[in-house]
C-alpha cells in the first residue's frame, strides 16, 4: 500500500455517515466527520501482509528523517534549533524516569485521527494512542466541539468536586454504558487525574469498607506508577500483597497453557484462600485485569473470570477490575468485563474515558460505600474539560457500535499477523483481542531441550520498533522482558489504515528479523506459531 507525506488538509464540513450492523462503512467516524480520507493513505483494496506486491508496500523512510532547511521550518517554540533541539533540550532538562521520549524521538506538532505529524516534516501511523488514551484518535471533532462550548459558555474550569451541568452530564453518560447491574446501584468517585489514582483509591474504598488490609492481585499484573498501585503490580514485594497466578496460555506457569492452565491457576487461588496454613487471611480485596496490557496483552478466559467472581463473591472478597486500558470499546465490547459477563464490585476507569484529557474515577457498589467526608480528595477532580471531552467520546463511540466495529476488525487483524507469523519463527505468540493486540518475539534457537517455548528476545523487539518508527509507525514494547511488540490504534481506524499497518509491521519485522538473524535462511516454518485460544463465550 502507498504511502505519500504530503502536507494536512484543511478539514472541508461535516458530510453523513453511513452505518451497517458491523460499523462505519464510509470510513471511521472522524473521516466520516469531516469527509477527508486520511492523507497518508491512498485508496486501495483491502490487503493483508500476505498478498502484496511489490508496488503495494508501504513505502518506508530512506534513512535518517528529514533535516533540510524547509523540514527545520517546522514549529519548534523551544526557543530554535528545530526540532533536534527540542530534543536535546528534554533530555538536558527532564528526568531521567522519561520513558516514551527515549524510543520515540520525535516532536509532535499536528495531529488527526490515526496520524501524527512530526515536528522534521515526517508522518507516523500512531498505534499507541496515548497508551490507549484516545479510543476516537487525535483531535476528533466531537472532542474539539465538546471542549470548545465548555471554553466559549463561560464555565468555570476549575470547581473541586461541586456539582456542574458538565460533570452531571459526564456521570449520566458514563452510568448509561455500565453492566446494568452495577449502573442500578453505584457510586462514583472522582478521583486525581490519573489512572493510578483510582487504583489507590478502589485499594483504599475496600480496606476501608472490610476493615481488611490484604490484598490479591496477580503476577503480571500493572496498575500504576504510585506507591499502592504498585504494591498491587507483578514484580512488588509488598507483604501485604498476595500475588496468584495469571493465565497465560502461551508461557503457563504450569507448562499446560490452554483451559486446563486457567483451570489450574484458579484451583490455587480457590486453594490458597481456603487453606487455613496457608499464611493468607480474608482479604480487603482481589485486584485484576480483564486483559492484562503492561504485562505483555494477555486476555483472562472468560470462564477464568466468571471462576474468580464466584470466589471472590462466595468469600465476602470485594473484586476490583482494573478496566483504565481495556475500557470504552478497546477489547471489542465497552467494558472488558461484558465478555464474560462479571460484574465486579469495583471498576477502575480512566485513560479513553476522559477524551483525551486527563480523568479517572471509580464506580463501585454503593454497600462499600463507607467512606467518611474527605477520606479520597484531589485537587483536579473536577476537570471540566476532560468530563466534557468524555461525555462526547463516551457516546460517540456508544451510538456509533465502535466496540463491535474494534471486535470485528481487531479478529480480522490477529487472523493476519498469525497469517504473517507462519514466515517467521521469531513470532512466538499472537495474541488480543478487539483492537488491543500484542505479538511476542522470541529466539528460537535459544529454546533449550526441556522449553515449552523459546526464550523471548528484548533486542529484536526493540530493533521492529524501530524499524516501525523508521517506517513511519509508531508501536510500543511490553510484556515481561518487553519483547511484545502492541498494537492499540484507536478505534476510528479504517481497514486501509489497518492494512498499511500490517504492511509496515510486516516490513519492520523483516527488517530486523534479516539483521539480527542473519544466518537463518527464509525457510517457511511448518507449523503454525503457538498462539492463545480465543476467549471462551
Amino acid at each position: 500500500m502507498a504511502v505519500t507525506e504530503s502536507a494536512p488538509a484543511a478539514p472541508p464540513a461535516a458530510r453523513t455517515q453511513t452505518r451497517t450492523p458491523d460499523g462505519p462503512v464510509t470510513g471511521p467516524p472522524d473521516e466520516a466527520a469531516t469527509g477527508t480520507p486520511n492523507p497518508t493513505i491512498r485508496d486501495t483494496p483491502n490487503r493483508g501482509p500476505s498478498d502484496r506486491g511489490p508496488s503495494d508496500r508501504a513505502a518506508p523512510a530512506q534513512g535518517v528523517p528529514d533535516r533540510s532547511a524547509s523540514a527545520q521550518g517546522s514549529p519548534d517554540q523551544g526557543g530554535g534549533g528545530g526540532y533536534e533541539g527540542i530534543l536535546r533540550r528534554q533530555s538536558l532538562r527532564e528526568s531521567a524516569a522519561r520513558t516514551y521520549a527515549r524510543s520515540l524521538p520525535i516532536v509532535p506538532v499536528r495531529a488527526r485521527g490515526l496520524t501524527i505529524e512530526g515536528a522534521d516534516g515526517r508522518r507516523y501511523l500512531d498505534c499507541l494512542s496515548g497508551a490507549g488514551t484516545l479510543a476516537l484518535g487525535h483531535n476528533h471533532p466531537v472532542v474539539l466541539e465538546a471542549v470548545k462550548k465548555v471554553l466559549d459558555s463561560g464555565a468555570p474550569l476549575h470547581v473541586l468536586d461541586l456539582a456542574t451541568p458538565v460533570k452531571d452530564a459526564f456521570t449520566s453518560e458514563l452510568f448509561a454504558t455500565l453492566p446494568g447491574e452495577l449502573a442500578d446501584n453505584a457510586r462514583i468517585q472522582f478521583c486525581g487525574p490519573a489512572g493510578t489514582d483510582a487504583v489507590e483509591a478502589a485499594l483504599k474504598l475496600v480496606r476501608t469498607a472490610t476493615g481488611r488490609s490484604g490484598l490479591l492481585a496477580f503476577t503480571g499484573a500493572y496498575h500504576g506508577m504510585t506507591s499502592g498501585a504498585l504494591d498491587a503490580s507483578g514484580g512488588a514485594t509488598d507483604v501485604r500483597v498476595t500475588r496468584l497466578p495469571y493465565p497465560h496460555s502461551y508461557r503457563c506457569p504450569y507448562g499446560v497453557g490452554g483451559a486446563r492452565g486457567a483451570q489450574l491457576a484458579a484451583r490455587w487461588t480457590e486453594s490458597l484462600l481456603d487453606d487455613p496454613k496457608s499464611g493468607v487471611t480474608t482479604p480487603a480485596g482481589m485486584i485484576l485485569e480483564a486483559v492484562q496490557g503492561e504485562g505483555g496483552v494477555i486476555p483472562a478466559p472468560d470462564d477464568w473470570m466468571r471462576r474468580m467472581r464466584r470466589i471472590t463473591a462466595d468469600r465476602s472478597i470485594p473484586l476490583v477490575v482494573d478496566e483504565v486500558q481495556t475500557g470504552v470499546g478497546r477489547t471489542g465490547a465497552f467494558w472488558a468485563v461484558e465478555h464474560s459477563g462479571v460484574v465486579p464490585d469495583v471498576m477502575v476507569l480512566s485513560k479513553a474515558i476522559g477524551g483525551s484529557l486527563p480523568l479517572a474515577v471509580i464506580v463501585y457498589r454503593s454497600e462499600l460505600d463507607a467512606w467518611e467526608p474527605g477520606a479520597h480528595a484531589g485537587t483536579f477532580r473536577g476537570n471540566q474539560l476532560a468530563m466534557a471531552a468524555g461525555t462526547a467520546t463516551l457516546a460517540y463511540v456508544r451510538e456509533n457500535g465502535l466496540a463491535e466495529r474494534a471486535g470485528i476488525l481487531g479478529a480480522r487483524i490477529l487472523g493476519q499477523l498469525r497469517g504473517l507469523a507462519a514466515a517467521h519463527p521469531c513470532v512466538g505468540d499472537v495474541r488480543g483481542r478487539g483492537l488491543m493486540i500484542g505479538v511476542e518475539l522470541v529466539d528460537p534457537d535459544a529454546a533449550g531441550p526441556d522449553d515449552p517455548v523459546p526464550p523471548a528476545a528484548p533486542a529484536l523487539a526493540l530493533a521492529v520498533q524501530q524499524e516501525c518508527l523508521t517506517r513511519g509507525l509508531i508501536v510500543e514494547l511490553g510484556g515481561r522482558h518487553s519483547a511484545v511488540v502492541r498494537l492499540l490504534p484507536p478505534l476510528t481506524i479504517t481497514d486501509e489504515q489497518a492494512a498499511a499497518v500490517l504492511d509496515r509491521f510486516a516490513d519492520a519485522l523483516a527488517a530486523a528479523e534479516r539483521a539480527h538473524i542473519p544466518q537463518r535462511p527464509a525457510a517457511r516454518r511448518t507449523t503454525a506459531p503457538r498462539t492463545a485460544p480465543g476467549p471462551s463465550h
